[in-house]
């Protein structure tokens, strides 16, 4: 009987073995081969040595003529997400949405999930992770995973940075060299001209400010400024998402009603983000315009249906809103995207 899109035995093995990295109908296993190279690599995912959570760590789909392959630098948990999230609100208040939603009162996991789109004939990274200095912590592991999920650091066309903070910016470089060496970078304007002031040099964020220095100088001129409307690559368009940093951006991409949009650290809470847009986010900047960001991205995103793909969001990190009432709900991902094409 012909295949009419239902699983085969050997790619419902590696869905299961991969925990759905392989997502994407009509490419057979998403590990069947290197997207560049054309080297088989349909083993990589069941054999990696990647022990760590959610291992392989890797995620992949299509959406009208883009790839999309998400890839966990790693998690964090810890204490939370109270006075993190709800820094306005008493511990006790945090607790009490966490426990509504079947979550621990006081403990939360981070998630550090980077997406490579292939479209427009190009390959790009949008951020790149906590690089070696994570590795210690237990992250920094895009550099590994990406391998694993048929992409080498040479393949990466362009590196599309939705901010400069440094779980975002820390992969730039590997040693003392590019760690994608055949890559352009991409930064919103008003984002590098913040970072690059005296205000930012001279003020609280100093030490941002001088990583910001360190990991972006040596590709001056490998850098290109975008601003809100701006083509990153055909098929990828930069969306302004101010407010957790002067100039963070969100990328919008696909076309028509075949698209998905990267939301950077828009939603960084699977929870209160959505239900409760409205308080602030301690590594927020300017705590109003993030709410305010937060409430018209949520409300955009459930009135047209757009999936979404959130940086800190639980991996794979993709989903959807749903309103209800005055505020939203994140509805994750499951089979949406296997039937879509």
């Amino acid at each position: 009987m012909p295949n009419t899109g239902r699983f085969n035995r050997r790619e419902a093995i590696m869905v299961a073995a991969g925990g759905l990295a392989a997502t994407s109908l009509g490419l057979g296993p998403a590990a069947a081969q290197d997207s560049a190279a054309g080297t088989a690599r349909s083993e990589t995912s069941m054999t990696s040595e990647d022990t760590h959570p959610l291992a392989p760590g890797w995620h992949r789909f299509t959406l009208g003529d883009a790839r999309v392959t998400v890839i966990l630098d790693g998690v964090r948990p810890g204490e939370g997400p109270h006075p993190t999230f709800g820094e306005n609100q008493s511990a006790e208040t945090v607790g009490d949405l966490m426990a509504a939603n079947r979550l621990p009162r006081d403990r939360f996991v981070n998630f550090f999930n980077v997406v490579i789109v292939e479209t427009g004939g190009k390959t790009v990274l949008v951020d790149t992770g906590f690089g070696e200095g994570g590795r210690a912590n237990g992250m920094g592991l895009l550099r590994q995973r990406m391998q694993a999920a048929g992409f080498q650091p040479g393949n990466i066309d362009v590196v599309a940075l939705t901010h400069l903070h440094g779980d975002h910016i820390g992969g730039l470089t590997e040693g003392d060299a590019p760690a994608f060496p055949n890559a352009s970078i991409v930064v919103g304007r008003q984002e590098m001209e913040f970072w690059t002031s005296d205000e930012a040099k001279n003020g609280p964020r100093a030490e941002n400010a001088k990583a910001v220095e360190t990991k972006l100088g040596p590709f001056k001129d490998k850098t290109r400024l975008v601003e809100d409307g701006g083509e990153i690559v055909p098929g990828m368009v930069a969306r302004a998402a101010f407010g957790h940093t002067p100039g963070m951006l969100c990328f919008e991409v696909g076309s028509g009603d075949k698209t998905v949009v990267l939301t950077a650290d828009t939603f960084s809470q699977f929870v209160v983000s959505f239900q409760k847009p409205d308080w602030h986010v301690r590594f927020d900047q300017d705590k109003e315009a993030a709410a305010e960001t937060r409430r018209r991205w949520a409300a955009k995103l459930a009135e047209s249906g757009t999936p979404l793909i959130g940086y800190h969001l639980p991996f794979p990190g993709i989903g959807y809103v749903q309103a209800e009432g005055d505020a939203f709900r994140f509805v994750p991902e499951t089979y949406q995207t296997l039937v879509s094409n």
